[in-house]
């Protein structure tokens, strides 16, 4: 469990932060899909449900990149 929180704690690289990034918006777009005050069609429902989980993914997987330090 330390090698995880010390490997979560190490800069992460541009290109991932950007992609966390895009990861939070699509996690945050599918969560306002699925929270909308109005009767959505089903498939707007579901495209809210993958969004939230694609975005969750993204935004995990990102976050535990690292930058390889050169010897």
């Amino acid at each position: 469990m330390k090698k995880i929180t010390q490997r979560l704690r190490q800069p992460t690289p541009v290109f991932f932060k950007k992609l966390r990034n895009v990861g939070l918006a699509l996690a945050g777009i599918g969560a306002t899909l699925l929270a909308a005050p109005i009767t959505l069609p089903v498939i707007i429902a579901n495209i809210g449900g993958y969004l939230a989980v694609a975005g969750g993914v993204i935004t995990a997987v990102s976050q535990a990149a690292v930058k390889e330090e050169k010897e």
